[in-house]
């Protein structure tokens, strides 16, 4: 089966500076490639049932935009080709002097390596995009492609490419899923919109369960919180 990965991240400067949030996300949504028109009109036919004309995102949430929002999550759960993976990163215990060569970009890609890895399995194709980054490192994008294939003998990795999030509904929808996720994570948002939509997928999607850790079999939505304290 050919698979389309689109992925974006949150609360990213938080691996620089440890004080800006407790926790990073990085997210993705996983379509099956055919349905990439679906995925498109779906959303476009939102966009412009509520009037929006821009990129959407989470940071956009606004009250004036919040049944948009709404509507967006209804067709995230009820379509059932989109699926989302999100890994959180306790940023302060995330050491890259001692396990990433003192190199904050690498330790990124390392971590995007842990959400995508998982979720690959055998005999399919992927073609994966993460929102357009410039990085110090030319080659880190051909480079996890290449990791991920040599971990995956039995899927291929078509390619990793970066696209501007402007011109991608997938990364889009990844940006405002991630950045949710992230928001009730970090428990700082004061935001009544931002806090409505949380609560609004708490009671109408995870019967009442709050945003959390889910069991590694999750299929919808799933959310890995990365251990890095070492132990069993």
């Amino acid at each position: 089966m050919d698979f389309e990965v689109y992925c974006d991240e949150s609360c990213l400067e938080a691996l620089t500076n440890k004080n800006a949030h407790k926790y990073t996300a990085i997210g993705g949504i996983w379509i099956y490639a055919d349905k990439r028109d679906a995925l498109k009109e779906g959303l476009l036919k939102i966009k412009k049932q509520y009037g929006i004309n821009s990129e959407f995102k989470w940071n956009k949430v606004s009250p004036m935009a919040f049944d948009f929002y709404k509507a967006v999550l209804d067709f995230f759960f009820q379509c059932d080709f989109i699926r989302f993976r999100v890994i959180i990163i306790e940023a302060s215990k995330s050491n890259e002097y001692k396990f990433h060569n003192s190199d904050v970009e690498l330790a990124f890609y390392k971590y995007y390596y842990q959400l995508l890895q998982h979720w690959v399995f055998d005999f399919n194709n992927y073609n994966i995009f993460l929102d357009l980054k410039v990085n110090r490192n030319k080659g880190r994008l051909n480079e996890l492609a290449k990791i991920l294939n040599n971990s995956n003998l039995f899927s291929t990795i078509s390619q990793v490419q970066g696209l501007p999030s402007h011109q991608s509904l997938g990364i889009q929808l990844a940006d405002f899923l991630t950045g949710l996720v992230a928001a009730k994570f970090n428990a700082k948002t004061t935001s009544k919109a931002k806090l409505d939509l949380i609560n609004y997928v708490e009671s109408k999607y995870l019967n009442g369960n709050i945003i959390k850790l889910t069991s590694k079999t999750e299929e919808k939505f799933n959310v890995f919180v990365i251990n890095l304290q070492g132990g069993w």
